[in-house]
């Protein structure tokens, strides 16, 4: 091949930037088809993909964080640029995990790679659900294999209808004869497309309930009776916002007083003494008015949990706590000692024991 020309080419790794030096090259026969083709080195397409200012390190060290650890593009865009001290636009970082991401599904369907994974797996089983992104949009169809924990391929449907869903189960049924390999099981949430479909294509192939949407539909009572719960305990737990401001109001009203004439601040002749008695300092028992006011709020704004834990369980619970929390600090203001504190916890203790004994009678 005779060398025509040179191209200078610059990009960046993660070990520095670059400059490549690319030899044009092109066939000397006049008569050659290829003549008046140039073509680039072989070697360049190893380096970083063509149109790209990142190297394929870099390339791939994006698409990780992105569709790995889940990160921001602007955190992207931000570790590259102090780590490495890479500086790109979040348009074009976005760009190069379209193009990862497309790179990444190619590569997960391709037929020699499943193939090779499903070579020591002796049956398949395989799930189906719908996923809707967000609000509005039409809802995803994936279908999974659970033994390698695979996402085989995923459909927007506008309508679940049976015959797109079975168009679906005809799809993955080609994929498991493809890699000659028997479906065990199925697993879905039960809708009357996906049995109708599954029996129809899978005739001697079981159909188990997911155990997720088992869970989740047969806790729906439990579920009812916990929001309903939280809300009569919300009824009950008023009044935050009123005490908070009270407690500003009174240490608002605190520093006023302290603020005299008398006082170095409003003189001008500032101390040592003065400093030490600055009105600035939070009163100890607001503070702690203000962190019992702040815990009820994060518990009464707290919905997370799950069938097995329900919200308002967990919200009766740590209120509770928060109830005990504060009945000991009132007997230990009124006991006046650990000792005192003590006998009063015993007093109590026996007070209950003698209205049970009386309520047992």
């Amino acid at each position: 091949m005779h060398i025509c020309d040179h191209r200078y080419r610059r990009f960046h790794t993660l070990d520095g930037p670059v400059q490549l030096i690319c030899k044009l090259n092109h066939c000397p026969d006049p008569t050659c088809p290829g003549h008046a083709k140039t073509k680039s080195p072989e070697l360049e397409i190893t380096l970083a993909l063509p149109q790209m200012a990142i190297g394929w390190d870099v390339f791939c060290w994006i698409g990780h964080r992105r569709c790995s650890r889940h990160m921001a593009i602007s955190l992207i865009r931000s570790e590259l640029l102090d780590d490495y001290d890479i500086k790109l636009s979040e348009d074009a970082i976005d760009q190069y995990i379209r193009r990862y991401q497309i790179m990444l599904a190619a590569r997960q369907q391709d037929p020699e790679l499943l193939r090779q994974q499903y070579e020591s797996v002796a049956e398949i089983i395989l799930c189906i659900d719908g996923l809707q992104p967000e609000k509005g949009h039409e809802t995803l169809y994936v279908v999974r294999e659970l033994t390698q924990k695979r996402v085989w391929f995923a459909e927007p449907l506008l309508s679940a209808t049976e015959d797109e869903v079975r168009r679906l189960i005809q799809k993955a049924k080609a994929w498991a004869e493809s890699l000659d390999r028997p479906v065990g099981l199925w697993m879905s949430d039960k809708q009357e497309a996906f049995v109708n479909g599954i029996a129809a294509e899978f005739p001697d192939v079981p159909h188990r309930y997911c155990d997720n949407h088992f869970l989740r539909d047969l806790a729906k009572p439990v579920l009812e009776a916990d929001s309903h719960a939280k809300v009569q305990m919300r009824k009950r737990v008023r009044g935050l916002r009123v005490i908070e401001q009270a407690v500003l109001a009174r240490q608002k009203a605190r520093t006023k007083d302290d603020l005299t004439p008398e006082t170095p601040e409003a003189t001008g002749t500032a101390t040592l003494a003065g400093a030490d008695a600055s009105p600035a300092v939070v009163e100890p028992v607001g503070s702690v008015v203000l962190d019992y006011c702040a815990a009820v709020r994060g518990i009464l704004n707290d919905d997370q949990g799950g069938p097995l834990h329900p919200p308002g369980l967990r919200m009766a619970e740590a209120l509770g706590e928060v109830q005990e929390s504060i009945q000991r600090n009132l007997d230990a203001k009124k006991g006046g000692s650990p000792r005192s504190n003590s006998a009063g916890s015993r007093a109590a203790s026996k007070r209950v024991s003698t209205k049970s004994k009386r309520s047992k009678r």
